[in-house]
Protein backbone atom coordinates (compact mmCIF):
# COMPACT_ATOMS: atom_id res chain seq x y z
CA UNK A 1 0.00 0.00 0.00
CA UNK A 2 1.46 3.33 -1.03
CA UNK A 3 1.48 6.47 1.49
CA UNK A 4 -1.07 8.26 -0.96
CA UNK A 5 -3.87 5.32 -0.76
CA UNK A 6 -3.02 4.86 2.96
CA UNK A 7 -3.45 8.60 3.68
CA UNK A 8 -6.56 8.41 1.44
CA UNK A 9 -7.40 5.78 3.29
CA UNK A 10 -6.86 7.31 6.72
CA UNK A 11 -9.43 10.32 6.07
CA UNK A 12 -12.21 8.22 4.58
CA UNK A 13 -11.91 6.64 8.01
CA UNK A 14 -11.61 9.63 9.96
CA UNK A 15 -14.87 11.19 7.97
CA UNK A 16 -16.94 7.56 8.15
CA UNK A 17 -16.61 8.01 11.80
CA UNK A 18 -16.06 12.11 12.96
CA UNK A 19 -12.47 10.78 14.40
CA UNK A 20 -13.25 8.11 16.37
CA UNK A 21 -11.22 4.93 15.33
CA UNK A 22 -12.57 1.51 16.75
CA UNK A 23 -9.49 -0.80 16.70
CA UNK A 24 -8.85 -4.74 16.61
CA UNK A 25 -7.67 -6.28 19.77
CA UNK A 26 -3.90 -6.84 19.82
CA UNK A 27 -2.32 -9.88 21.85
CA UNK A 28 0.93 -10.19 22.50
CA UNK A 29 3.47 -13.77 23.73
CA UNK A 30 5.66 -14.59 26.06
CA UNK A 31 7.51 -17.57 26.32
CA UNK A 32 9.25 -16.98 29.94
CA UNK A 33 6.39 -17.21 32.32
CA UNK A 34 2.99 -19.37 32.45
CA UNK A 35 -0.41 -17.12 31.50
CA UNK A 36 -3.09 -15.77 34.10
CA UNK A 37 -5.69 -16.63 31.80
CA UNK A 38 -8.08 -13.42 32.88
CA UNK A 39 -8.34 -11.75 29.78
CA UNK A 40 -11.29 -12.96 28.24
CA UNK A 41 -10.17 -15.50 25.58
CA UNK A 42 -11.18 -18.80 25.53
CA UNK A 43 -8.79 -21.82 27.17
CA UNK A 44 -7.47 -23.23 23.35
CA UNK A 45 -6.97 -19.21 22.30
CA UNK A 46 -4.26 -18.37 25.14
CA UNK A 47 -1.76 -21.18 23.40
CA UNK A 48 0.84 -19.92 21.08
CA UNK A 49 2.83 -22.79 20.31
CA UNK A 50 6.49 -22.27 20.26
CA UNK A 51 6.04 -18.72 20.72
CA UNK A 52 4.62 -19.38 24.10
CA UNK A 53 1.12 -17.96 25.68
CA UNK A 54 -0.79 -14.99 25.12
CA UNK A 55 -0.05 -13.20 28.48
CA UNK A 56 -0.54 -9.56 27.47
CA UNK A 57 -3.13 -7.45 25.54
CA UNK A 58 -1.74 -4.09 24.18
CA UNK A 59 -4.03 -1.21 23.28
CA UNK A 60 -4.04 0.91 20.71
CA UNK A 61 -0.51 0.48 20.19
CA UNK A 62 2.34 1.18 18.07
CA UNK A 63 4.78 -0.44 19.95
CA UNK A 64 6.37 -3.38 18.00
CA UNK A 65 6.97 -6.85 21.04
CA UNK A 66 10.81 -7.56 21.56
CA UNK A 67 10.36 -11.27 21.92
CA UNK A 68 12.73 -14.24 21.05
CA UNK A 69 10.39 -15.53 18.51
CA UNK A 70 10.05 -12.64 16.07
CA UNK A 71 6.51 -11.77 14.66
CA UNK A 72 5.68 -9.43 12.06
CA UNK A 73 3.72 -6.91 13.72
CA UNK A 74 3.84 -8.38 17.24
CA UNK A 75 2.21 -5.71 19.55
CA UNK A 76 1.41 -3.04 16.77
CA UNK A 77 -2.62 -2.32 16.23
CA UNK A 78 -4.94 -2.38 13.34
CA UNK A 79 -7.56 -0.04 12.92
CA UNK A 80 -11.13 -1.60 12.45
CA UNK A 81 -11.70 0.08 8.90
CA UNK A 82 -15.36 0.12 7.94
CA UNK A 83 -14.57 -1.59 4.33
CA UNK A 84 -12.58 -4.48 5.92
CA UNK A 85 -9.28 -3.11 4.07
CA UNK A 86 -5.99 -3.63 6.40
CA UNK A 87 -4.82 -0.29 8.01
CA UNK A 88 -1.74 -0.89 10.78
CA UNK A 89 -1.69 2.15 13.47
CA UNK A 90 2.19 2.88 12.95
CA UNK A 91 1.13 3.26 8.84
CA UNK A 92 -1.48 5.79 9.02
CA UNK A 93 0.28 7.61 12.12
CA UNK A 94 3.68 7.37 9.34
CA UNK A 95 1.49 9.49 6.91
CA UNK A 96 -1.25 11.06 8.70
CA UNK A 97 -0.28 11.65 11.53
CA UNK A 98 -1.49 16.12 11.15
CA UNK A 99 -4.98 14.18 11.31
CA UNK A 100 -4.56 11.98 14.06
CA UNK A 101 -2.16 13.82 16.42
CA UNK A 102 -2.81 17.44 15.52
CA UNK A 103 -0.95 19.74 13.26
CA UNK A 104 0.63 21.45 15.85
CA UNK A 105 1.38 18.08 18.11
CA UNK A 106 2.65 15.82 15.20
CA UNK A 107 5.72 18.66 14.64
CA UNK A 108 7.10 17.48 18.18
CA UNK A 109 5.89 14.12 18.11
CA UNK A 110 6.21 11.18 15.59
CA UNK A 111 3.70 9.45 17.08
CA UNK A 112 1.75 8.94 20.33
CA UNK A 113 4.55 7.81 22.59
CA UNK A 114 2.26 5.67 24.84
CA UNK A 115 1.63 2.31 25.10
CA UNK A 116 -1.26 0.68 27.11
CA UNK A 117 -1.34 -3.02 27.99
CA UNK A 118 -3.21 -5.50 30.27
CA UNK A 119 -0.52 -8.03 31.66
CA UNK A 120 -1.85 -10.99 32.83
CA UNK A 121 0.69 -13.62 34.53
CA UNK A 122 -0.22 -16.64 36.62
CA UNK A 123 2.65 -16.00 38.96
CA UNK A 124 4.66 -12.95 40.13
CA UNK A 125 6.74 -11.32 37.50
CA UNK A 126 10.41 -11.32 37.96
CA UNK A 127 12.34 -8.96 39.88
CA UNK A 128 13.70 -6.57 36.96
CA UNK A 129 14.55 -2.95 35.87
CA UNK A 130 13.85 -0.76 32.61
CA UNK A 131 16.53 1.09 31.13
CA UNK A 132 16.86 4.95 31.80
CA UNK A 133 16.97 6.89 28.94
CA UNK A 134 20.66 7.27 28.20
CA UNK A 135 21.10 3.30 28.54
CA UNK A 136 18.08 2.50 26.23
CA UNK A 137 19.62 4.45 23.76
CA UNK A 138 23.11 2.20 23.48
CA UNK A 139 20.72 0.00 21.78
CA UNK A 140 19.03 2.10 20.28
CA UNK A 141 15.50 1.55 22.09
CA UNK A 142 13.11 4.23 24.35
CA UNK A 143 13.51 4.32 27.96
CA UNK A 144 10.33 2.66 29.96
CA UNK A 145 8.56 4.90 32.49
CA UNK A 146 5.67 2.99 33.56
CA UNK A 147 2.39 3.19 35.74
CA UNK A 148 0.09 0.76 37.05
CA UNK A 149 -3.18 0.41 38.14
CA UNK A 150 -5.17 -2.57 39.52
CA UNK A 151 -8.00 -3.88 38.25
CA UNK A 152 -10.74 -4.79 39.95
CA UNK A 153 -10.37 -8.55 39.15
CA UNK A 154 -8.72 -12.19 40.39
CA UNK A 155 -5.79 -10.95 42.30
CA UNK A 156 -3.94 -13.98 41.63
CA UNK A 157 -2.03 -16.11 43.80
CA UNK A 158 1.26 -13.10 45.16
CA UNK A 159 -0.81 -9.93 44.84
CA UNK A 160 1.90 -8.10 46.30
CA UNK A 161 4.86 -6.03 44.15
CA UNK A 162 8.53 -6.08 45.63
CA UNK A 163 10.34 -2.87 44.79
CA UNK A 164 13.77 -1.34 45.17
CA UNK A 165 16.21 -2.39 48.16
CA UNK A 166 16.06 -1.57 51.83
CA UNK A 167 17.86 1.79 51.84
CA UNK A 168 20.90 0.60 54.12
CA UNK A 169 22.40 -1.33 50.83
CA UNK A 170 22.91 1.90 49.28
CA UNK A 171 23.88 3.88 52.61
CA UNK A 172 26.68 1.65 52.90
CA UNK A 173 27.41 0.86 49.51
CA UNK A 174 26.70 -2.73 49.17
CA UNK A 175 24.98 -3.35 46.02
CA UNK A 176 28.14 -5.51 44.32
CA UNK A 177 29.00 -7.27 47.54
CA UNK A 178 25.28 -8.63 48.00
CA UNK A 179 24.26 -8.66 44.28
CA UNK A 180 26.88 -10.03 41.95
CA UNK A 181 27.21 -13.63 44.01
CA UNK A 182 23.25 -14.02 42.92
CA UNK A 183 24.14 -13.05 39.83
CA UNK A 184 27.07 -14.90 38.68
CA UNK A 185 25.35 -17.63 40.78
CA UNK A 186 21.93 -17.55 38.89
CA UNK A 187 19.74 -19.63 41.26
CA UNK A 188 16.50 -19.53 43.47
CA UNK A 189 14.71 -16.55 44.40
CA UNK A 190 16.77 -15.03 47.06
CA UNK A 191 17.31 -11.58 45.09
CA UNK A 192 14.05 -10.39 46.91
CA UNK A 193 15.06 -10.48 50.26
CA UNK A 194 16.94 -7.29 49.35
CA UNK A 195 13.28 -5.80 48.55
CA UNK A 196 10.22 -4.13 50.14
CA UNK A 197 6.49 -6.05 48.70
CA UNK A 198 3.69 -3.69 48.71
CA UNK A 199 0.02 -5.50 48.53
CA UNK A 200 -1.57 -4.56 44.76
CA UNK A 201 -5.09 -2.95 45.82
CA UNK A 202 -7.30 -3.22 43.48
CA UNK A 203 -8.66 1.05 42.11
CA UNK A 204 -5.54 1.67 42.77
CA UNK A 205 -1.52 1.48 41.09
CA UNK A 206 2.27 3.09 41.38
CA UNK A 207 4.15 5.17 39.22
CA UNK A 208 7.56 3.91 38.54
CA UNK A 209 10.72 6.04 36.19
CA UNK A 210 13.32 4.19 34.23
CA UNK A 211 15.92 2.47 36.62
CA UNK A 212 13.89 1.27 39.75
CA UNK A 213 14.20 -2.66 40.25
CA UNK A 214 10.47 -4.11 40.92
CA UNK A 215 8.84 -7.61 40.37
CA UNK A 216 4.83 -7.04 40.16
CA UNK A 217 2.34 -9.08 41.52
CA UNK A 218 -0.23 -10.92 40.27
CA UNK A 219 -2.99 -8.13 40.13
CA UNK A 220 -4.49 -8.18 36.54
CA UNK A 221 -3.08 -4.97 35.83
CA UNK A 222 -3.37 -2.25 33.17
CA UNK A 223 -0.18 -0.70 32.72
CA UNK A 224 0.25 2.60 30.99
CA UNK A 225 4.08 3.51 29.80
CA UNK A 226 6.66 4.75 27.29
CA UNK A 227 6.31 3.38 24.25
CA UNK A 228 9.42 0.85 24.77
CA UNK A 229 9.55 -3.31 25.76
CA UNK A 230 12.92 -2.45 27.26
CA UNK A 231 14.40 -4.41 30.59
CA UNK A 232 16.96 -6.65 32.36
CA UNK A 233 15.77 -8.90 34.27
CA UNK A 234 17.68 -9.92 38.02
CA UNK A 235 15.92 -12.72 39.21
CA UNK A 236 16.95 -16.64 37.92
CA UNK A 237 13.64 -18.43 38.76
CA UNK A 238 9.90 -18.19 39.67
CA UNK A 239 7.63 -20.58 41.48
CA UNK A 240 10.45 -23.15 40.21
CA UNK A 241 10.03 -21.24 36.49
CA UNK A 242 13.50 -21.14 35.79
CA UNK A 243 14.54 -17.55 33.97
CA UNK A 244 17.43 -17.89 30.77
CA UNK A 245 20.03 -15.74 31.82
CA UNK A 246 20.30 -14.53 28.43
CA UNK A 247 17.10 -12.06 30.05
CA UNK A 248 20.22 -10.33 32.32
CA UNK A 249 21.91 -9.10 29.33
CA UNK A 250 19.35 -9.21 26.79
CA UNK A 251 19.29 -5.33 26.63
CA UNK A 252 22.98 -4.57 27.47
CA UNK A 253 25.76 -3.23 24.43
CA UNK A 254 27.43 -6.58 24.20
CA UNK A 255 31.22 -4.51 25.14
CA UNK A 256 29.60 -3.40 28.35
CA UNK A 257 28.73 -7.54 28.80
CA UNK A 258 32.45 -8.46 27.87
CA UNK A 259 33.73 -6.42 29.87
CA UNK A 260 31.74 -6.07 32.85
CA UNK A 261 29.61 -9.29 32.91
CA UNK A 262 27.08 -9.37 35.52
CA UNK A 263 28.23 -5.92 37.42
CA UNK A 264 27.08 -4.39 33.53
CA UNK A 265 23.29 -4.41 34.47
CA UNK A 266 24.66 -3.31 38.49
CA UNK A 267 25.48 0.39 36.54
CA UNK A 268 22.35 0.89 34.75
CA UNK A 269 19.87 0.53 37.98
CA UNK A 270 19.05 4.58 39.57
CA UNK A 271 20.53 3.31 43.20
CA UNK A 272 19.20 6.23 44.62
CA UNK A 273 15.62 6.28 43.74
CA UNK A 274 15.36 2.13 44.55
CA UNK A 275 16.58 2.88 47.91
CA UNK A 276 14.29 5.68 48.50
CA UNK A 277 12.81 5.35 52.35
CA UNK A 278 9.63 7.02 51.12
CA UNK A 279 9.03 4.91 48.23
CA UNK A 280 5.55 3.80 48.57
CA UNK A 281 4.65 7.83 49.43
CA UNK A 282 6.74 8.95 46.81
CA UNK A 283 4.87 6.47 44.16
CA UNK A 284 1.89 5.04 45.64
CA UNK A 285 -1.27 6.10 42.82
CA UNK A 286 -4.78 6.12 44.17
CA UNK A 287 -7.80 7.68 42.60
CA UNK A 288 -7.99 11.64 42.17
CA UNK A 289 -11.61 13.42 41.10
CA UNK A 290 -11.18 15.71 38.54
CA UNK A 291 -12.53 18.64 39.62
CA UNK A 292 -14.86 19.91 37.30
CA UNK A 293 -17.91 19.28 38.66
CA UNK A 294 -19.97 16.41 36.82
CA UNK A 295 -23.73 15.58 37.07
CA UNK A 296 -25.07 12.56 39.82
CA UNK A 297 -23.71 8.96 38.57
CA UNK A 298 -20.92 10.49 36.40
CA UNK A 299 -17.24 10.23 37.80
CA UNK A 300 -13.91 11.00 36.40
CA UNK A 301 -10.87 10.68 38.11
CA UNK A 302 -7.16 10.71 37.45
CA UNK A 303 -5.85 7.49 37.53
CA UNK A 304 -2.27 7.27 36.15
CA UNK A 305 -0.54 10.73 36.94
CA UNK A 306 2.80 12.41 38.47
CA UNK A 307 4.23 12.05 34.87
CA UNK A 308 4.77 14.12 31.61
CA UNK A 309 5.52 11.24 29.97
CA UNK A 310 2.40 10.20 29.59
CA UNK A 311 -1.64 10.47 31.80
CA UNK A 312 -4.60 9.07 32.15
CA UNK A 313 -8.40 8.97 33.60
CA UNK A 314 -11.04 6.59 34.69
CA UNK A 315 -15.28 7.68 33.51
CA UNK A 316 -17.68 5.90 35.23
CA UNK A 317 -21.23 5.75 34.06
CA UNK A 318 -23.90 4.69 36.29
CA UNK A 319 -27.13 2.95 34.13
CA UNK A 320 -28.97 5.32 31.67
CA UNK A 321 -26.28 8.30 32.30
CA UNK A 322 -24.74 9.66 29.13
CA UNK A 323 -21.64 12.08 28.95
CA UNK A 324 -19.71 13.87 26.63
CA UNK A 325 -15.56 13.51 27.27
CA UNK A 326 -13.82 16.01 26.00
CA UNK A 327 -10.22 16.44 26.22
CA UNK A 328 -6.96 18.44 25.02
CA UNK A 329 -5.55 16.32 22.74
CA UNK A 330 -5.53 12.74 21.05
CA UNK A 331 -5.93 10.02 22.80
CA UNK A 332 -6.80 6.39 23.68
CA UNK A 333 -10.10 4.95 24.95
CA UNK A 334 -10.46 1.39 26.30
CA UNK A 335 -14.04 0.17 27.65
CA UNK A 336 -12.86 -2.13 31.02
CA UNK A 337 -16.66 -3.05 32.01
CA UNK A 338 -20.40 -2.62 31.23
CA UNK A 339 -22.09 -1.89 28.16
CA UNK A 340 -23.09 1.03 25.95
CA UNK A 341 -21.96 3.22 23.26
CA UNK A 342 -19.52 5.74 22.17
CA UNK A 343 -20.93 8.02 19.91
CA UNK A 344 -22.52 5.83 17.32
CA UNK A 345 -20.51 2.66 18.17
CA UNK A 346 -22.21 -0.12 20.39
CA UNK A 347 -19.57 -1.21 23.11
CA UNK A 348 -19.00 -3.74 25.79
CA UNK A 349 -16.00 -4.89 28.23
CA UNK A 350 -14.89 -7.90 28.99
CA UNK A 351 -16.07 -9.53 25.57
CA UNK A 352 -13.18 -10.80 23.41
CA UNK A 353 -12.00 -13.48 21.44
CA UNK A 354 -8.65 -12.83 19.22
CA UNK A 355 -9.84 -11.20 16.42
CA UNK A 356 -13.01 -9.09 17.71
CA UNK A 357 -13.49 -6.93 20.62
CA UNK A 358 -15.91 -3.54 20.77
CA UNK A 359 -13.70 -1.98 23.61
CA UNK A 360 -10.66 0.15 21.67
CA UNK A 361 -10.56 3.59 20.22
CA UNK A 362 -7.96 5.73 18.89
CA UNK A 363 -10.07 9.55 19.17
CA UNK A 364 -8.13 12.09 16.97
CA UNK A 365 -7.18 15.52 17.83
CA UNK A 366 -9.82 17.45 16.64
CA UNK A 367 -12.65 15.00 17.63
CA UNK A 368 -10.96 15.16 21.37
CA UNK A 369 -11.38 18.69 21.10
CA UNK A 370 -14.82 18.37 20.38
CA UNK A 371 -15.70 15.69 22.46
CA UNK A 372 -16.64 12.31 22.26
CA UNK A 373 -20.63 10.58 23.33
CA UNK A 374 -20.31 8.02 26.11
CA UNK A 375 -23.92 6.60 27.06
CA UNK A 376 -24.37 3.31 29.44
CA UNK A 377 -27.38 1.26 27.98
CA UNK A 378 -26.84 -1.52 30.68
CA UNK A 379 -27.97 -2.24 34.26
CA UNK A 380 -24.02 -2.50 35.38
CA UNK A 381 -21.85 0.67 35.56
CA UNK A 382 -19.94 1.27 32.44
CA UNK A 383 -15.78 1.83 33.33
CA UNK A 384 -13.99 3.60 30.30
CA UNK A 385 -10.19 4.86 30.69
CA UNK A 386 -9.12 7.88 28.81
CA UNK A 387 -5.12 7.35 27.99
CA UNK A 388 -2.55 10.03 26.90
CA UNK A 389 0.82 10.27 25.37
CA UNK A 390 3.68 12.92 26.59
CA UNK A 391 2.67 16.82 26.26
CA UNK A 392 -0.86 16.80 26.20
CA UNK A 393 -2.19 17.05 29.80
CA UNK A 394 1.22 18.52 31.20
CA UNK A 395 -0.36 21.56 32.36
CA UNK A 396 -3.45 20.06 34.08
CA UNK A 397 -2.17 16.51 35.54
CA UNK A 398 -1.54 15.75 39.20
CA UNK A 399 1.23 15.66 40.97
CA UNK A 400 2.78 13.68 44.26
CA UNK A 401 4.06 15.97 46.62
CA UNK A 402 7.35 14.58 47.52
CA UNK A 403 8.72 13.18 50.79
CA UNK A 404 12.44 13.59 51.71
Amino acid sequence: MNEKHTRDLVIRELEHSGGLLPMKPCWVTRDFLPPGRRLGLSEQEYDAGERGFVCERWIVSETKADNTIDTPHEGQSWIKTSTGEPLLLIDALKVAGDLLLGADYAKRHRGLDRLLKIYDYKTRLFYHIHQMKEDAAKVGMNSKEEAYHYLDADLGAHPETFFGVHPYIVRENLQEELFVPYLEQWSGDEILQHAFAYTNVAGEGFHLPPGILHAPGTALTLELQESSDIMSILQAEIDGVKIDKNMLYRHIPADLVEAKKERAVLDQIDWAASADPYFYENHRLHPLPIAETLPAGIAEEWIWYNSDRFSGTRITLQPGKRHVSRALGVHGLFVWKGVGCIDAFPVEGQKVSLKASRDEFLVAHDKAVDGVTVENTGSEPLVVFKFFGPGINDAIVPRITPMV
